[in-house]
């Protein structure tokens, strides 16, 4: 069978491999774009991941506040239809998948193969027995939800983020396994739709990765909507298809009822098929390894997304990608370099942060200020009823010339993930304190909690010689 030649093989077609291969479509290079199947096509984020689970959110943030309006004398009832909410689910895939599937890329002008990949030479790969070569190859086959292995784990229902939207029934208990954000947004989604959720996680508090002045705020929230959290503990086993053994850090130990569980404790990469030492790519302990260039050991293949075994979030492959398409045109090459990055956890409230955190800038040496502000007196959070939220900066030191610049955040607040965006703005833009102080935001909006924060930093420049200084200032020109 004869080999086909293109400019470049994009191997997964998810976000950062969508980005890659549909810029170089663009810019007139012939790309081809693999992916296991059809339906695969969108990848985690499309098809497991932030659409549906953001479609699921949206439903349970209605159903939610249709019986918060009861206090104001309106009467819900009814049961909820789940396999009305999965149908709404499904219908907003389809709607995204009109621009991400295999008909669309082709009408593009790229060739699509599905099937397997796997390399046969440093720079060609075989799928479905055809054999293609491409000056540049990028892996981009995302992960998978990494199963859990306990005794009698064949005994439950079981759930992950492939499977959880597909309900044909709410379950009426659910075990949710797993205190990060994907176990964190889903558990609160099904407790808002009807099921009575309990969260078991091995760490002493939700979100280990985000500061815990914000943690501990989401979580007294999540708690006021009646989800139950088992922290510091493990399943030990399911002694049967309704019970689960739960074990503390302590000895102690619980049985705990349920019907289904929903199980989110990390992601894994699946290498086995491609065949990579073929193409000399090197991996260790089950990762690819890469340089600070996004390049393999194989310095014609490069890593983009999950499979990059840097930050698992589709923007974060959107960096990645755009990181990758820099350094192949550009004579100034990009190192990858996180400073700058952004997440937020969709629960509500959310929980949102950017650039280094208090751990990194003490490990980095970087001087700073750690600045905090609560919704207590915003006059926004007051009306809408979200006074326990809270806002997080740190920003650099004072200096003579030296503008003071924030450094990185973290908000807990409903929206806080649209809320933070101005602040990510001045973070990657390197610009001054003063950008946010100086200016005008519509009273009442919510993000005048920003400028509060930083007017709170600026006033601390009213030292008594300052005051005395503006005093005579005032005598003499007023």
């Amino acid at each position: 069978m004869e080999k086909q030649e293109f400019d470049i093989i994009v191997i997964g077609a998810g976000s950062g491999g969508l980005s890659v291969g549909l810029f170089m479509n663009q810019a007139g290079f012939k790309v081809l774009m693999v992916s296991r199947s059809e339906s695969e096509i969108g990848g985690d984020c499309l098809n497991d991941g932030c659409v549906p689970s953001k479609a699921l959110i949206h439903v349970a943030k209605i159903v939610k506040q249709a019986r918060d309006a009861t206090q104001f004398g309106l009467a819900v009832d009814g049961k909820l239809d789940i396999k009305r909410v999965t149908a709404y689910i499904h219908s907003k895939q389809a709607f995204i998948r009109k621009h991400e599937s295999a008909h669309w890329l082709r009408d593009q002008g790229i060739k699509v193969a599905l099937g397997n990949a796997s390399f046969t030479g440093k720079k060609e790969i075989k799928v479905d027995g055809q054999l293609y070569s491409g000056k540049k190859i990028v892996l981009a086959t995302g992960s998978k939800p990494l199963k859990i292995n306990v005794e009698g784990i064949e005994k439950v229902k079981y759930y992950d983020n492939e499977s959880i939207f597909q309900l044909d029934n709410l379950p009426e208990k659910v075990l949710c396994i797993g205190g990060g954000p994907i176990g964190i947004e889903i558990a609160q989604a099904l407790s808002r739709l009807g099921s009575q959720v309990t969260i078991v996680n091995h760490g002493d508090t939700i979100l280990e990765h985000d500061d815990p002045a914000v943690t501990s705020i989401l979580l007294s929230q999540l708690e006021g909507e009646g989800i139950r959290f088992l922290l510091g503990a493990n399943v030990e086993n399911f002694s049967s298809a309704t019970e689960a053994v739960i074990k503390f850090k302590s000895g102690k130990k619980i049985t705990h009822q349920l019907d289904a569980i929903f199980v989110a404790v990390g992601r894994e990469l699946s290498l086995a098929q491609l065949d990579l030492e073929k193409a000399n790519i090197e991996v260790d302990n089950n990762n690819i390894v890469k340089d600070s260039y996004l390049r393999t050991t194989n310095k014609d293949v490069f890593v983009c997304g999950d499979v990059a075994g840097d930050l698992q979030f589709s923007h974060a492959a959107e960096f990645h990608a755009r990181t990758i398409l820099n350094n192949l045109f550009s004579p100034f090459k990009k190192k990858l370099n996180n400073k700058h990055m952004s997440w937020v956890t969709f629960t509500d409230p959310e929980l949102a942060t950017f650039g280094l955190s208090e751990k990194q800038l003490q490990k980095q040496g970087i001087a700073y200020r750690r600045l905090e502000k609560t919704f207590e007196e915003d006059d926004r959070a007051v009306v809408d009823n979200y006074t326990y939220g809270k806002l997080v900066l740190f920003v650099s030191q004072a200096g003579f010339i030296k503008k003071q610049k924030i450094l990185g955040g973290t908000m807990v607040a409903p929206n806080a993930g649209e809320l933070i965006q101005e602040l990510v703005m001045a973070n990657s833009s390197n610009l001054s304190v003063k950008a946010i102080f100086n200016k005008i935001y519509p009273y009442p909006t919510a993000s005048r909690i920003n400028q509060g924060l930083i007017t709170n930093l600026m006033s601390e420049g009213l030292t008594p010689t300052i005051k005395i200084f503006l005093r005579k200032a005032y005598q003499i020109f007023s």
